[in-house]
């Protein structure tokens, strides 16, 4: 990889600017197809730095309830990976800074195929691709059509990722590190900075990647915890949870801004 790409551009600039990074997560459909670029791009005046869209699928089995019920609000609106790259398109009409990165699971990319997905992930304007369950053992093919077209791989590490394996992860890795702060699902609790921080000095002994802090960020304060040994926290199932309950698509954007508000001003200060 020669060329960089929004995803080394936004961790640049971030990083000139003594900022951590604020990765938001949302599930495309989730809510009503036609409301997801709009919440996109709320989640960016707000304050997000980078957009994790979920693509929703029938077994998200990283998931805890919250996030769980988002994939099937989703997918009751047959939200499918290929209209997931036709949001990200949509998005890119007025947002060409923003990177945005494709997270779910391996089925969906396989039914496609790897190629024709690398292919439609460029062409619609995606950044990167973070496949839960496709381990680095099995990862390579993705990685390389992925890499050809200068999109990144981007994996996760956990409290109970071998040393072993931390090298495997780190050397196939593009992008950052999407760090897994506890034992658990999506959306869980007992989140332990202290802990945080020494996994995160431990994995640093392997990469150079930004690493960022995801599973049990609900707020600003737990989003500072974690980011003062990493580069970012991410935040998934606080923002899953208010679509959830919103009335309608302005009480949804209404909702993640005061949310991604308040963390980002947690983060900055």
């Amino acid at each position: 990889m020669t060329q960089d790409n929004r995803i080394d551009r936004r961790f640049a600039r971030l990083r000139e600017e003594g900022r951590k990074a604020l990765v938001t997560y949302l599930v495309a459909g989730d809510g009503g197809p036609e409301n997801t670029v709009p919440l996109m791009h709320q989640l960016v005046a707000s304050g997000a730095d980078l957009i994790e869209l979920g693509v929703p699928f029938s077994d998200p089995m990283a998931e805890g309830p919250v996030i769980q019920r988002g994939h099937e609000r989703a997918l009751e609106y047959k939200t499918s990976l290929r209209k997931c790259l036709e949001m990200v398109r949509e998005f890119r009409r007025e947002d060409s800074d923003t990177p945005v990165i494709l997270m779910g699971y391996a089925n969906p990319i396989e039914k496609m195929g790897a190629e024709p997905f690398a292919d439609a992930a460029l062409d619609a304007g995606v950044d990167g691709a973070l496949t839960v369950d496709l381990p680095a053992e099995e990862a390579g093919p993705l990685s390389e059509m992925l890499s050809a077209r200068n999109l990144r791989n981007i994996f996760l590490l956990t409290p109970t990722t071998s040393e072993e394996r931390i090298r495997a992860i780190t050397g196939l890795a593009s992008g950052f590190i999407y760090y897994v702060s506890l034992k658990g699902v999506t959306g869980a609790g007992n989140l332990d900075p202290e802990a945080v921080r020494e996994n995160l000095e431990h994995i640093r002994g392997f990469t150079d990647l930004p690493l960022c802090v995801g599973f049990g960020i609900r707020d600003g304060a737990s989003a500072r915890a974690v980011s003062e040994a990493g580069d970012g926290a991410v935040v998934g199932s606080v923002l899953v949870s208010a679509i959830g309950e919103a009335a309608d698509g302005a009480a949804a954007r209404d909702a993640v801004a005061q949310l991604v508000g308040g963390i980002r001003r947690a983060l900055d200060a």
